[in-house]
């Protein structure tokens, strides 16, 4: 997972719009997404139009839930071309104790982290309440948007951020663990992640969103909070 940050922290893959990366994601379905078979890009927009109908006044969280899967990127063969393992899935923190409300919490017996002294404890590496933007994720997609978003200087809210990178880390916002690691700043992200989730997963309907109109509408989102070229 190191590796993998590493390489990906460059942004050297491309240079390109969020926009364009929307359309390179639309050729895939998530082998890992409980719901329909649409393209990603419909169900992005199905989750960003259901929250703008309901939380109109929050422009930032509309365009958080178009973008918070682009990291799912990773998968596409003219980019890393990553096995959908690797890429998509639960989010953990590394370098404190494995929480049991991991999915598949038992196979961290072979890790051997798990029983090293220095982070198999509750907080291993980390002090109470140090915030969670100090913490090291497991490697997957919300992380690598996460830091696409950051290092492209977005001015999207903290709590964008925060649901952009912590989306999979179903041990926080599922089971209430690893709170003792957050701080104040993160205890408004998971209000928004929380409110963001009510509509990301299994909300997909069958009504198709007509690109075409909306599509203005989210490019001045994008225009407002991120350059107009993006490192990635």
């Amino acid at each position: 997972a190191v590796n993998k940050k590493e390489e990906y922290a460059k942004l050297q893959k491309a240079v390109m719009s969020i926009w364009e990366c929307c359309e390179l994601l639309n050729e895939f379905v998530d082998d890992s997404d409980p719901d329909l078979d649409e393209p990603q890009i419909e169900h992005l927009l199905q989750t960003a139009e259901a929250i703008r109908r309901d939380y109109p006044n929050e422009d930032w969280l509309h365009l958080t839930a178009l973008i918070h899967d682009l990291g799912k990127v990773m998968l596409h063969p003219s980019f890393g071309g990553e096995p959908q393992w690797c890429v998509v899935g639960d989010t953990f923190p590394l370098g404190c104790a494995f929480n049991e409300a991991i999915v598949h919490h038992q196979y961290f017996k072979e890790n051997p982290d798990y029983y090293n002294p220095k982070y198999n404890t509750k907080l291993g590496v980390y002090s109470e309440n140090c915030g969670l933007d100090k913490v090291t994720m497991s490697w997957g997609h919300d992380e690598y948007m996460y830091l696409v978003a950051k290092d492209n200087k977005t001015t999207l809210p903290y709590a964008g951020l925060f649901i952009i990178r912590f989306h999979s880390f179903y041990a926080l916002h599922r089971s209430n663990a690893y709170t003792y690691l957050m701080n104040e700043e993160d205890e408004e992200g998971l209000k928004w992640l929380r409110v963001f989730n009510k509509y990301d997963l299994y909300s997909k309907s069958k009504v198709k969103i007509n690109q075409e109109e909306v599509k203005p509408y989210y490019m001045s989102l994008i225009e407002k909070y991120f350059p107009a070229k993006l490192r990635w």
